[in-house]
């Protein structure tokens, strides 16, 4: 049997098919490489071009490979592209979620592995954020993955379909192997950005809020290795497919850090004191964002082994010099095309 990742070319997505494939498992990737990169599949899997939402390649798939679970990265993620763009937003992240269930639930495979977000919460008036908390998403990008959420909810009652929906804080961080990190050019995670002008990539870094209610003024996110939440992954999928109920988790390490903290810990790193300037408040940001991340390790026995900002950091910063230098990997697998 074989497991399909949807935008498993990009960023996280590329991590779990990595870590699934370290496991000798078979893997078919489905991505349109809009964000992704064919180079970073690597050659044990099955790259197939094209759209999570298109029913001719998934049924294609289907004829071809036997699947038994999906694991679903495809989707847009910019919060501010989200508040400027919420159709397109609803179109990918939703309408083409919706399709991906149908082909899961026609075909009977009966695993799915959700990539959600702490968006879902808006902005939340106590951190950290358990499971139970509201969900209020103020952004379109929240909203368009709570829709799926409750998809799979009514999914999973109606069909033979369970899921694990994982909610995400803030990813960062690379592969500790060195094969594998961030490498969308412009891309908007903080640490990217931050490791981006210490190589002298970017002209310095916009800070983009500092009156909001935090020790520094400055927004606060549960910052997650990369590993660590791919290990989160691999739980769940051992989960279903040993007739785990249906379950949505946090994924975080319970603590934040601000703007500023990542900012200082960059600058040590690198050893560059680079250029911050103030900006105002982006629309849609809350000012804190830290899981309360128990019951994921009640449950799913998930133990973080990466949980240090230094840590995260120097990996971001090493990879991203790769890609500056041009050292990273190339033409590890050809597409294949239906």
């Amino acid at each position: 049997m074989a497991i399909l990742v949807t935008g498993g070319a990009g960023y996280i997505g590329g991590h779990m098919v990595l870590a699934l494939v370290d496991a000798g498992e078979q893997v078919v990737v489905l991505d349109d490489l809009s964000t992704g990169f064919a180079w970073a599949v690597p050659a044990a899997a099955t790259l197939v071009v094209g759209d999570s939402g298109d029913e001719a390649k998934l049924k294609a798939i289907a004829a071809t490979h036997q699947i038994d679970a999906i694991a679903h990265f495809a989707a847009k993620i910019v919060v501010p592209e989200s508040v400027s763009d919420p159709l397109g937003y609803y179109l990918n992240n939703t309408v083409k979620a919706r399709t991906l269930l149908e082909f899961a639930t026609r075909n009977g495979i009966r695993n799915f592995i959700f990539s959600s977000t702490a968006a879902v919460y808006g902005e939340p008036s106590v951190n950290p954020i358990f499971e139970e908390a509201p969900t209020a998403p103020i952004n379109p990008y929240g909203r368009s993955k709570l829709m799926v959420e409750w998809m799979l909810e009514d999914a999973a009652h109606a069909h033979d379909l369970s899921y694990v929906a994982l909610r995400y804080f803030n990813v960062a961080g690379a592969d500790p192997k060195g094969r594998l990190g961030q490498s969308t050019p412009n891309a908007t995670h903080l640490i990217k950005v931050a490791v981006q002008a210490a190589l002298g990539m970017r002209r310095g870094l916009d800070i983009y809020g500092t009156d909001y209610a935090t020790a520094d003024g400055t927004c606060v996110r549960d910052y997650i290795h990369v590993s660590d939440l791919i290990a989160a992954h691999i739980l769940a999928l051992k989960h279903l497919r040993a007739g785990g109920e249906s379950l949505v988790f946090n994924c975080g390490y319970g603590h934040g850090h601000s703007v500023r903290e990542v900012v200082d810990v960059v600058k040590k790193v690198s050893g560059v004191d680079f250029e911050t300037r103030l900006a105002e408040r982006r629309p849609g940001d809350p000012a804190a964002l830290v899981a309360g991340a128990d019951r994921i390790r009640t449950r799913l026995g998930w133990k973080p082994q990466h949980d240090n900002l230094e840590e995260i950091v120097t990996q971001a910063y090493d990879w991203e010099r790769k890609l500056r230098d041009g050292t990273i990997p190339k033409a590890r697998v050809a597409p294949t095309h239906f």
